[in-house]
Formats: C-alpha cells, structure tokens, sequence
C-alpha cells in the first residue's frame, strides 16, 4: 500500500462494546469530545506536545475500558 493510501484511511474503530446496554452514539460523541478537551488542556498545562489527535486518544481510551460511558437511565431507549 502507497504511502498515500495509508494517509487517506480512517480511524474506523468498532464501537459495539462501547455501545452495548442502548447507549447512544450521541452520548459516545459527547463524551469523547470532553475527554479529547481534558487530554488537550492537560498536555499544554504540562507543556507536552500531542503527536495523536486527542479524540483518537480519548476515543482509544473508552474502547479499551479505562473510561466508561454511563448514561441516565431516562435517555437509553431514546
């Protein structure tokens, strides 16, 4: 594969272990929009520079399970 082709492919995870018990992929965006923002603001407070995007990080650390998403209860079957 060119160098090119690896350059155009996505990050294309498979959320279906992060989306089990109804949760929605809303809630999924949400919160790794916040954890991406907590991962950026702390790598400028300790004057680190980010190689990775901080949502492929925060995105990689709910599927691997260091996070998990909980969400209310009232909201699930929407």
């Amino acid at each position: 594969m060119s160098e090119v082709k690896k350059n155009e492919m996505k990050f294309n995870p498979d959320l279906s272990g992060v989306l089990k018990n109804h949760t929605s992929r809303y809630s999924l965006v949400i919160a790794t929009a916040k954890r991406a923002r907590i991962i950026s603001d702390k790598a400028i407070e300790d004057g680190e520079s980010i190689i990775e995007k901080p949502v492929s990080l925060a995105l990689n650390e709910f599927l691997n399970g260091d996070y998990v998403l909980v969400e209310p209860e009232e909201i699930r079957n929407i």
